[in-house]
């Protein structure tokens, strides 16, 4: 024997014994002693039919001749260092034909490096809807086989081809017909969606909704109708199509249901609670009018960027709340509430509304708890299940809605718009009694203190895109600088009503190009203006701009951002450029401190002399090139961040805002004594001020943001 045609003769004993050993350890072995081992058994495990339907003898229905895949094995145990352990595969398939005859087709690949996977593609003259035998065996690359898949402990593999695909689907639906008799049911309200095919193979539903991600769903038996269940969060027309799929996998054509899907149905009960000062009762838009107690002050102030003109002030003592003296909704059903809220304290639990139940208690109570060590939260508890989730800050206005889906039990709650908590599997309480605001049952010390206002309670499911509607206080432009060059010291806004003034000689700095190129000297253009054609000049001396107007409410959420170069990329000293306070200090001040290398915002504690102050600080250094700086406040999170270069570079909680009274400066700031200094030395320009707390996806484009 050729010693390089892969096998070698065993020439001593002990060779020989070993391999001995080896055969009469492997079932199914049957060849000459001593010199090659078989290939091992096929396992039934690792033979499939076109990949995803394994080896069984309860037949396997496929839709065309498949391909068959097993794996194949050789032992190494009788290689020399130098051998390599090849397989292949003999496959081979029958059935009986209509003349009680069998009818065999075989097949047999190559054999290459193992362990390896092997395929046949079986012929196209395989019968339809006959059981089709197949089983296979490894033969090695010097002939020697393998024991047959199916012999013991294997079992013969079956498959049927199928070639006629199932009928189209049927779909019916009670809330969402197709027909031609106008709009159904609405946003927010499930609907039922029962499949059915007269075909009895039919597995499986194949749906998408207006060309979703498919969705799968199985009948309980094959043939089977099935039921899907399916909740439109947006009025319009929609479709739905659907494929049935029978046990080969053949699908059939698609069914196309049409749909109108009507809004989503008004609240139950909502009270503006903007009713006028010294009114005994809460008017209603929807539900019964809302007796207010004595201790119920109309006439409160609302959160701006809303389209509230007031609130209920509530001072969290015995009569200061409002009930209609009824259930506002069924709480076993699916049901939502939402409000817009202010607290004037975090020390202790307050609630928003809630709903009695009929053992002393709410059945649910939406509102906040204060949390040792940190920040107080916002809570819907519903039953005995509490959701905790945001920020909640003294004064800081929020939106809030707690929404029970009894669809899948699942309890969330939303604080301005945005999901912060939810969990799944919340049994439904029963609440009979009467819906209150500001107040619960078993809660001690649970009245609210502050303002309440918009208060709403739907008898359905809300939503994420109308939350977010509902919390929306979408930050507005208050004022626009594009500064460019004029020649009276006065810079005008886009809109013309907030000027800024020039002092201490600022002036403009304007690129120019063309003496540059008719110098043949010049080989360095000039720098571009930072936007437009020109920029604000300010000298580090005495320069600066100023609003005559404080242009920013302080005490609310805002947002004020520029552009700037540094004229010096090391300063010797902190400068500022950007404040709003009053004579004394700074409600708000934006400087850079070369000292620390970094940017520093700091905020005062309230116009009191001697005021503490809060600085939060991040790295960073002067360019050369412009650096847009943005400061934005969030009273309803009781926080302020500092965003260079669009990144938050530093952040802090911050919930003892005030309205400063004095103008907007561009360029200096309150020094430690109460005077003026810290005057910047560089150019500034595209300035914006904002009511309202921008998104960190829009500080990234706070310029265009108009």
């Amino acid at each position: 024997m050729n010693p390089r045609s892969g096998r070698r003769a065993r020439t001593t004993a002990a060779a020989t014994g070993l391999a001995a050993v080896l055969l009469a350890a492997t079932p199914g072995v049957a060849t000459a002693a001593g010199e090659n081992l078989p290939p091992l058994q096929p396992k039934i495990d690792a033979l499939t039919i076109n990949w995803n339907k394994a080896c069984s003898y309860e037949p396997v229905y496929v839709p065309v001749a498949p391909e068959l895949r097993a794996v194949v094995e050789d032992p190494t145990q009788d290689n020399e260092d130098w051998e390599t352990n090849a397989a292949g595969a003999q496959f081979e398939a029958w059935w009986t034909d209509a003349d009680g005859v069998v009818q065999r087709r075989t097949h047999t690949s190559a054999t290459v490096h193992s362990p390896i996977t092997q395929l046949w593609r079986t012929p196209d003259d395989l019968p339809a809807d006959t059981v089709v035998s197949w089983h296979v065996r490894a033969v090695d690359d010097e002939g020697a086989t393998s024991a047959w898949s199916d012999e013991a402990p294997g079992v013969t593999c079956r498959f049927i081809i199928d070639t006629v695909s199932p009928e189209p689907a049927t779909v019916v639906s009670e809330q969402y017909p197709d027909d031609d008799s106008g709009w159904h049911d609405g946003v927010g309200v499930y609907g039922s969606f029962t499949f059915d095919s007269p075909s009895e193979d039919v597995v499986e539903y194949v749906y998408t909704i207006l060309g979703s991600t498919p969705k799968r769903v199985r009948p309980e038996e094959p043939g089977g109708p099935v039921t899907v269940r399916w909740m439109p969060e947006a009025g319009g027309p929609y479709y739905l199509q659907v494929r049935a799929v029978d046990r080969a996998g053949r699908s059939s054509s698609e069914t196309t249901h049409h749909m109108r899907v009507a809004e989503g149905r008004a609240p139950v009960a909502h009270w503006t609670l903007a009713d006028p000062a010294g009114a005994d009762s809460a008017a209603a838009e929807a539900g019964p009018v809302a007796r207010a107690g004595d201790g119920v002050v109309f006439g409160a102030p609302a959160p701006s960027r809303t389209d509230l003109a007031s609130t209920v002030a509530l001072d969290g003592r015995g009569n200061s709340y409002l009930t209609p003296d009824a259930p506002a909704t069924d709480t076993t059903n699916a049901f939502a509430l939402s409000a817009w809220v202010r607290p004037a304290a975090t020390g202790t639990p307050m609630t928003v509304a809630s709903q009695d139940a009929d053992d002393d208690t709410s059945a649910f109570a939406l509102g906040l708890r204060p949390a040792e060590g940190s920040s107080a939260t916002w809570a819907f508890r519903y039953g005995t299940t509490t959701l905790t989730g945001g920020r909640a800050s003294v004064g800081g206005w929020a939106h809030l809605t707690g929404l029970y889906d009894r669809e899948d039990n699942t309890l969330r709650l939303y604080v301005n718009g945005k999901e912060v908590a939810s969990e799944s599997g919340v049994a439904p309480v029963t609440a009979p009694g009467a819906f209150q605001i500001g107040r619960a049952r078993g809660d001690g010390g649970a009245r609210w203190q502050g303002e309440v206002g918009d208060v709403r309670v739907w008898d359905r499911v809300v939503p994420r895109k109308e939350i977010e509607l509902l919390g929306s206080r979408p930050a507005e432009l208050l004022a626009a600088w594009d500064i460019e060059r004029t020649d009276d010291g006065v810079i005008l806004d886009r809109k013309g009503d907030e000027p800024l003034t020039l002092h201490g000689g600022a002036g403009f700095y304007t690129p120019d190009f063309e003496s540059c190129l008719e110098d043949p000297e010049c080989v360095e253009f000039p720098a571009d203006a930072l936007d437009g054609s020109d920029h604000l000049a300010l000298d580090g001396t005495d320069d600066y701009a100023a609003a005559g107007s404080p242009v920013v409410d302080t005490a609310d959420s805002f947002s004020v951002g520029l552009r700037v170069r540094f004229a010096d990329t090391t300063p010797d000293r902190p400068m500022t450029v950007l404040s709003q306070g009053d004579a004394d200090s700074d409600a708000f001040k934006v400087r850079y401190d070369p000292a620390a290398s970094e940017w520093q915002l700091v905020v005062t504690d309230g116009s009191d002399p001697g005021a503490a102050e809060t600085v939060v600080a991040g790295p960073g250094a002067p360019t050369s090139y412009s650096d847009e700086v943005v400061v934005v406040y969030d009273d309803s999170e009781g926080r302020i961040t500092l965003y260079i270069g669009g990144e938050a570079v530093a952040a802090t909680e911050f919930n003892a805002a005030w309205s400063a009274p004095g103008p907007f400066q561009i360029g200096r700031g309150h020094t430690a004594d109460g005077g003026w200094g810290e005057y910047f030395h560089g150019g500034a320009d595209t300035v914006r001020v904002f009511s309202g707390a921008l998104t960190a996806s829009q500080v990234n484009s706070f310029a265009y943001l108009y």
